[in-house]
């Protein structure tokens, strides 16, 4: 009997479970992503325009340097922080956008007076013979008022700055009643736009007062009975270095003295 050579070859099996047997997750992961980031876009062009420049200012800007949409402690809009140097640039903001945004800004412009002052920059809404904002002896806003109240909730409350809500009268009797006299309704009226501004845009922490001034506080003193005495004055009050923060469920003041008549 012959001896036989036994020959013993041995395969080595490839381990796919190695080194690259995760390459599945990455490619997995970047498909994720990718759908992630269609899901955003889509979403961005369906969204508002003031969302779109939120998104695209945090991006622009993401440390918040304070210029830049949606950076600033307001969150959203076309935020400026507003100092003694910045008024200006504020009031011809606030002037275009309601040129281009209110249909019938035209009809109004003459009755929105915005100036510098010493406290900050007052924007006064000031009535006309038949009630522009308000109707005569009324605490509802028109639907012109309603707009401009609305409109400007938008560009104040994107910004830092405590704001006061101020509400005026004429010296004129409107009614014979003692228990609602001028002072009610210009505290009624200031009120209100603080109200309506609130559900548009204007925070909790930035209203500092509202205030009922009646007939104290005249646009024209020589005419105490004139129509330009009714009116609503939103203060954006300068920013000071060390202002003490206003906290957030804070109730806002208001003011109102002793009893007079008017409208």
């Amino acid at each position: 009997m012959s001896a036989e050579t036994v020959i013993i070859v041995r395969k080595k099996s490839k381990n796919h479970n190695g080194s690259h047997g995760g390459a599945w997750k990455v490619a997995y992961a970047d498909f994720v992503t990718a759908m992630m980031a269609l899901f955003i876009v889509l979403w961005l062009l369906s969204s508002s325009e003031r969302v779109q420049k939120t998104v695209g200012g945090y991006f622009r800007d993401p440390r918040g340097a304070g210029r830049m949409v949606g950076t600033t402690v307001a969150g959203s809009g076309e935020a400026i922080q507003v100092k003694a140097d910045d008024m200006d640039n504020l009031k011809k903001k606030i002037e275009k956008a309601m040129a281009r945004e209110m249909k019938d800004f035209d009809k109004l412009k003459d009755f929105v007076n915005i100036t510098i002052t010493e406290e900050g920059l007052r924007i006064e809404l000031v009535e006309s013979a038949g009630g522009m904002f308000f109707d005569s002896g009324s605490a509802m806003p028109s639907q012109a008022g309603a707009e401009m109240f609305e409109k400007l909730a938008e560009e104040v409350g994107a910004l830092p700055n405590l704001v006061v809500i101020e509400g005026h009268t004429d010296a004129k009797a409107f009614n014979e009643r003692r228990d609602y006299s001028n002072w009610e309704l210009s505290a009624d009226r200031a009120n209100a736009a603080r109200r309506l501004m609130m559900g548009h845009g204007l925070r909790a922490d930035q209203v500092a007062q509202v205030r009922g001034y009646a007939d104290q506080h005249l646009r024209k003193p020589e005419a105490p009975e004139d129509p330009s005495n009714r009116r609503i004055s939103i203060l954006v009050k300068r920013a000071e270095p060390n202002l003490p923060a206003v906290q957030p469920d804070a109730e806002p003041k208001s003011t109102a003295k002793a009893e007079h008549s008017g409208h």
